[in-house]
């Protein structure tokens, strides 16, 4: 969303391992006391060689202005902190300044998310956010401190002097000092997450998945965030495990973030769980993938309550569990009952609503759990009645969730959505008044809209005036009277059935919901 922090993904740039895995030696040589731009150049042997531990975060927290002014520091011989590595037998593990590090190779091979190494990385599956935040990076530096090609043309020039040329020469002999870490993988671990505290912190997320990496849930929310690909946590597991892992997550990734969002909204092709940038998009896969993970008792509770995952069973086990609530949700599996991203999952003027997804999911998912289907036949059965209360009441549930203490937000909504389903399957008329007072907060809810003095059009003025009107023109289920969501789940019915003679003739196929068809109709 046009909100959103723009961050540059370096992820790339530096590999992961797990250096708990590596035999300990003891160092009796000096090491290295700097690192330099011709660390990261073809043939050098430093740069191949740096890893980041498994626990170390994503290299995905800098904005361009960041990348920028790092640069800027090193080209014009400004203080940089140290970097503290820590050598094992095999490689040399970033501790600390996996950032300043990454946006030296970033700038060395012109990747800043975008290019050749980052493509490899990520199976050449980069959300086009990732690519438009690399090509504005790209360019604040190229016209600021110019290219590295540029400054390699420049130095190459005989004979030429000028202030460029003096200022990147000092580039030939700068470097960044090195801090080691002495001692076993234990002691820098420790380190890592002492100095973690200070400076730029870790935020909960990040510190919760990095602590976790080994439990199924961590492992399966890493793979799907990145459908797969990127760092493989997965890649302790046997080689077929391993496959199924990212197959799984790639289908689950595909259901849950594609298409892309753009703002302002011009199109009702949204994905379910919003935007995909990492960081935001994180946050929400977490809370839904546990959702989907717990039993009838609410256990998992929490990502550390799973006892860590040794041969990938239990990792394979959370995306079967993942795969079904969401294909409950969406796609054209035979029970999905295609709800709409613009009705259920995004507030008036086109901003995603994770509690409305999370809440949806949790009210879908104890109905799963309690083998529930009269519920799922009422939904139907009402179904065109509570969309067109959800699309025309929308600023006043947006209000609603706004009044739900943030902690409670998921299970209220989750309650507030099956007391609007059983208030229709009654028969009552709705009112907006009505919704208040199923939401539990009648008297403390107030919705007005401020006094608009631009003359220009917001983006969320633009993407509201675009849903409302597309809505009006959307096709509807047959059976159900609900809205379709084509492009991810919709299912051809034979108006007259096949065993009743009914044919393959465009005037005997309707469209309709992968559930109505399958359940209602049958």
């Amino acid at each position: 969303m046009s909100n959103l922090k723009q961050l540059v993904n370096l992820d790339a740039m530096i590999l992961r391992a797990d250096f708990a895995t590596q035999p300990e030696a003891e160092q009796t040589y000096d090491m290295v006391p700097s690192v330099s731009l011709r660390d990261f150049t073809p043939g050098a042997l430093v740069g191949p060689n740096l890893r980041k531990p498994d626990f170390q975060r994503e290299t995905n927290h800098w904005t361009p202005a960041q990348v920028l002014s790092l640069l800027e520091c090193f080209v014009n011989g400004d203080l940089i902190p140290s970097v503290i590595l820590w050598k094992s037998p095999t490689n040399i593990f970033v501790i600390d300044g996996g950032h300043r590090l990454s946006v030296l190779r970033a700038w060395v091979e012109d990747d800043y998310g975008d290019g050749p190494i980052s493509l490899m990385f990520f199976d050449r599956n980069i959300p086009a956010v990732q690519k438009k935040v690399a090509d504005k990076t790209r360019k604040l530096v190229n016209d600021t401190i110019g290219s590295f090609k540029h400054v390699q043309a420049t130095l190459a020039q005989p004979g030429l002097d000028n202030e460029d040329k003096r200022k990147f020469n000092a580039v030939i002999s700068r470097a960044l000092s090195i801090q080691w870490v002495n001692g076993n993988a234990d002691k820098a671990e420790s380190a890592f997450f002492k100095i973690n505290t200070e400076g730029t912190p870790l935020d909960d997320i990040e510190e919760l998945l990095l602590k976790t990496r080994h439990k199924p849930i961590s492992i399966a929310a890493r793979a799907i965030i990145r459908a797969g690909t990127g760092h493989k946590y997965w890649s302790a597991f046997s080689p077929e495990t391993s496959a199924l892992i990212e197959d799984k997550a790639r289908i689950i990734h595909q259901l849950i973030f594609e298409p892309d969002l753009n703002t302002p909204v011009k199109t009702l092709d949204l994905p379910l769980g919003g935007a995909r940038g990492v960081r935001v998009a994180l946050r929400t896969l977490l809370d839904f993938v546990l959702i989907a993970c717990r039993n009838q008792q609410g256990h998992p509770k929490t990502v550390p309550d799973q006892a860590d995952d040794a041969d990938g069973s239990g990792t394979t086990e959370a995306l079967k569990q993942i795969w079904e609530l969401a294909s409950r949700i969406t796609g054209n599996d035979h029970g999905s009952l295609g709800l709409h991203p613009a009705v259920y999952f995004y507030g008036p003027s086109g901003q995603h609503q994770a509690p409305m997804f999370m809440g949806t999911a949790l009210m879908l998912k104890k109905k799963l759990l309690n083998n529930d289907p009269t519920f799922f036949r009422k939904l139907s059965g009402c179904r065109s009645r509570l969309e067109k209360a959800l699309v025309e009441y929308k600023p006043t549930i947006a209000a609603i969730l706004q009044g739900y203490v943030s902690r409670h937000r998921v299970e209220k909504y989750a309650g507030f959505l099956e007391a609007l389903i059983n208030r229709l399957d009654s028969e009552a008329p709705i009112t907006n008044e009505d919704i208040v007072t199923l939401s539990g907060l009648a008297g403390k809810v107030f919705v007005g809209s401020a006094p608009v003095e631009s003359q220009s059009f917001s983006d969320d003025v633009k993407s509201e005036t675009f849903i409302r009107k597309a809505l009006e023109n959307t096709v509807k289920c047959s059976i159900c009277g609900g809205y379709l969501d084509p492009a991810k789940s919709v299912s051809y019915d034979h108006v007259s059935r096949r065993r009743e003679g009914g044919n393959g003739a465009v005037d005997n196929c309707d469209l309709t919901h992968p559930y109505c068809n399958q359940s209602m109709k049958n």
